[in-house]
């Protein structure tokens, strides 16, 4: 196995995190939770292939295909491959990511048409709850919540309270830097001090290398860093580019994605203006900025 082909981790009996290095953009991870006759899975992939690679990672455990695929958002890497697991499996997510999902469409090929993304049906959740619900592997309590707009205005935390795992989706980046564009700064920092309440031992991030708790404070000084940027800009009538582009990232400098600063800053912004918590911003202004914050080189999907 070669550094950056995808491997599972299992942090407790039954339960197995699917980890796709380096965790950068389209690089998400996925797990799953089974008892030997029944299989939860939490997300998919960015493409039909490494769709199918995780459902051979999967079988290749011993356990069956599964019944119910728990979304943690909306973005296409954590589920354009739902159609794979389809139509065997109930597809299971936010009120919010159902719509966001159906309203986004392909959006991922639209943003990198060079991606070789096959033959991606969009598939968005039929069973959706509001606040929290609770589903049964067996004997195995898994607990799905809403922490707010955070990430996205439809996140999901997924829980196993008696093994004391947390799939955070895209709440935490092992070693990247957060993006909340679509969600929010404010709501982010909320969503930490819930994921913090639980007192998980292990921490599936959205993207990157399993994790603990101790993950949660560096992406909490980054959010502030953002907050704290985006007041300074804006008092100098700074635009969130000029803003990006004289900032000092400290700590944060080796983390994957920087260029995302300036977009995490457009939504700081848009907050400082008294929009609500995940209010569409100008997409296109967004990745354009990036795009300069990248070099010049458009930002990149690895998937």
């Amino acid at each position: 196995m070669t550094a950056d082909q995808p491997y599972l981790v299992q942090p407790a009996p039954g339960v197995y995190a699917y980890v796709q290095p380096d965790g950068g953009w389209c690089l998400n991870n996925a797990g799953f939770v089974t008892d030997g006759g029944q299989t939860l899975l939490v997300d998919t992939a960015a493409t039909e292939r490494r769709a199918h690679a995780l459902r051979d990672a999967l079988v290749g455990t011993g356990a069956p295909l599964p019944r119910l695929v728990v979304n943690t958002h909306h973005h296409g890497d954590h589920t354009y491959g739902n159609g794979v697991f389809t139509p065997e499996a109930l597809v299971v997510g936010h009120d919010s990511a159902r719509s966001e999902q159906l309203a986004a469409g392909h959006q991922l090929e639209m943003i990198w048409p060079g991606t070789d993304f096959g033959d991606i049906r969009i598939t968005a959740p039929t069973l959706t709850y509001n606040d929290r619900m609770t589903l049964y592997i067996g004997a195995t309590e898994v607990q799905v919540f809403h922490p707010g707009v955070a990430h996205t205005t439809g996140d999901s935390v997924v829980w196993l309270p008696q093994q004391r795992v947390v799939f955070t989706g895209d709440l935490v980046f092992a070693e990247g830097t957060p993006f909340v564009a679509m969600g929010s700064v404010a709501g982010s920092l909320r969503a930490l001090e819930l994921l913090r309440s639980l007192d998980a031992e292990t921490v599936v991030p959205g993207h990157g290398p399993l994790t603990t708790p101790a993950a949660y404070a560096a992406t909490e000084r980054y959010l502030r860093y953002v907050d704290a940027l985006a007041r300074e800009g804006r008092a100098k009538g700074q635009t969130p580019l000029e803003t990006a582009r004289q900032a000092d990232l400290g700590e944060f400098a080796d983390w994957r994605e920087s260029e995302r600063l300036v977009a995490n800053l457009h939504r700081a912004y848009a907050e400082l203006e008294g929009l609500p918590a995940g209010a569409p911003l100008d997409i296109v202004a967004v990745l354009r900025d990036m795009t300069v914050m990248n070099g010049g080189v458009p930002v990149a999907c690895h998937a």
